[in-house]
């Protein structure tokens, strides 16, 4: 039986019709109690689809021992394969098994499209997608809802092989629900005529105001980007948005310090203020012009430098510590794999996350499509080294990053930060102010849940 929230008058409604023929005041006691444990029923039985009525306590999980003798076909489905990672990955696999065709499916040209494109397979209980790939702020909100499988015993299996901070992307509830794919932490380009090496984010921003040229340019824009940016600020001097147990802990010393830092820096002219109209493609190709001494983006960024007047000019570092009383810390990007709950091949969807998880293949990750490889071994790897020179830094990024907070309102709780990071720095709002209204926002949208 389906019921909709707005379904349910109507359907209590009937339930009473169905006994009006009785009259007497012990007969409309027994409508009333029938009306209401209609409305009881309904309720519990998630008719919103809310995420708070799925649970994960019960949920189905992917059996590790039905690789073994999978076979059939697989699809994957995901964004826009710019890399050709997804295709790529799928064609090696079916090469490697013959007996299961793998096959991508694009869903998206970008990464909001392809998770609306998900949600409305998942809602609708499609077969057609075994494997979704996942953004790693996907995961608590897909999990809640009990859209994936749980793959806490394929993940165990696989740890090893997995670096650790890559694995908290795919964890909720004490779960995981997901595996690793590839992923992406934040990097610090610099011009190494110019200026120094950045060990701190006070020297980064000192050195950058001390002279024309020196300047540093990130993704101060309002939107998901500007959110990255202040969390790996925040993290690296210790502050935190919500604790373990999901309280929120963004009105804090931490968080005024940065934002003050922030704006400062946009004041003193460490920043140019054009900044506040910076994508990530904005940013590259502000520095591109040779106009600044540093740069905040991503690792595929180093390939389009290299296609520039820039090459052999710049190099890269790690994310720093704040001021050094602390530990650096960035923020994982990347992607995952999950299952879908309503595949009718998890078996190949296991043998799939087996294969692309493995250290051979996270090899080709680096080497044929300049992705963050989940494996530690590939960063040492010489021809990866060969093919990315600054392993290294972005392996220190990877291991030292966090997950972005985690909750199933993330996209509410993102934009809390974003708008009022945003008010600040745009010298609409005070950081007091910025700060409280920030931290009241993310309660509401998790009292949401």
């Amino acid at each position: 039986m389906d019921f909709t929230p707005s379904s349910i008058p109507m359907r209590v409604a009937a339930a009473t019709k169905t006994i009006t023929g009785c009259s007497t005041p012990h007969s409309r006691r027994h409508i009333t109690m029938a009306a209401a444990a209609l409305t009881a029923v309904l309720l519990l039985s998630g008719c919103g689809g809310g995420p708070a009525s799925q649970g994960t306590e019960n949920a189905a999980a992917a059996d590790p021992a039905s690789a073994a003798n999978a076979s059939g076909n697989l699809n994957i489905c995901g964004g826009k394969d710019a890399s050709g990672i997804y295709r790529g990955t799928a064609a090696a696999f079916t090469k490697e098994n013959p007996g299961i065709t793998a096959k991508f499916t694009e869903i998206g040209a970008t990464t909001d499209e392809a998770r609306t494109q998900a949600v409305q397979r998942l809602e609708g209980k499609s077969t057609e997608c075994d494997i979704f790939l996942l953004d790693v702020i996907w995961t608590s909100e897909f999990a809640s809802q009990g859209w994936l499988l749980d793959q806490t015993k394929l993940v165990e299996a696989n740890k090893d092989r997995l670096i650790p901070s890559t694995l908290e992307t795919t964890k909720f509830e004490d779960k995981y629900w997901g595996s690793p794919f590839f992923t992406n932490a934040g990097l610090i380009y610099y011009s190494k005529n110019r200026v120094s090496r950045p060990e701190t984010w006070t020297q980064l921003y000192a050195d950058a105001a001390k002279a024309p040229g020196n300047g540093y340019v990130y993704q101060g824009k309002q939107y998901e980007g500007l959110t990255v940016n202040f969390l790996e600020l925040l993290y690296s001097a210790g502050g935190e948005v919500l604790d373990e147990k999901g309280e929120v802990k963004v009105d804090s010393p931490e968080t005024r310090k940065v934002l003050d830092f922030m704006a400062e820096g946009l004041e003193k002219g460490s920043a140019d203020r054009a900044v506040l109209t910076y994508n990530e493609d904005a940013t590259r190709l502000a520095y591109e012009s040779g106009d600044y001494g540093y740069e905040r983006n991503w690792p595929h960024v180093y390939r389009l430098l290299n296609a520039t007047k820039l090459a052999g000019t710049f190099d890269v570092a790690p994310l720093p510590s704040f001021d050094g009383s602390s530990k650096a810390s960035g923020v994982l990007g990347g992607w995952n794999l999950g299952i879908s709950v309503h595949s009718t091949n998890p078996g190949a969807a296991v043998s799939f996350i087996n294969f692309a998880t493995t250290p051979e293949w996270q090899k080709h990750v680096a080497i044929d499509f300049s992705q963050a490889p989940v494996n530690e071994a590939a960063y040492s790897d010489p021809v990866v080294l060969a093919k990315m020179p600054f392993a290294k830094e972005l392996l220190a990024s990877v291991k030292g990053a966090k997950p972005r907070p985690v909750s199933p309102v993330y996209p509410q709780i993102s934009q809390a930060i974003h708008k009022n990071v945003y008010a600040v720095l745009s010298g609409t709002v005070g950081t007091d102010e910025a700060v409280k209204k920030m931290a009241e926002e993310i309660k509401t949208a998790k009292a949401s849940f």
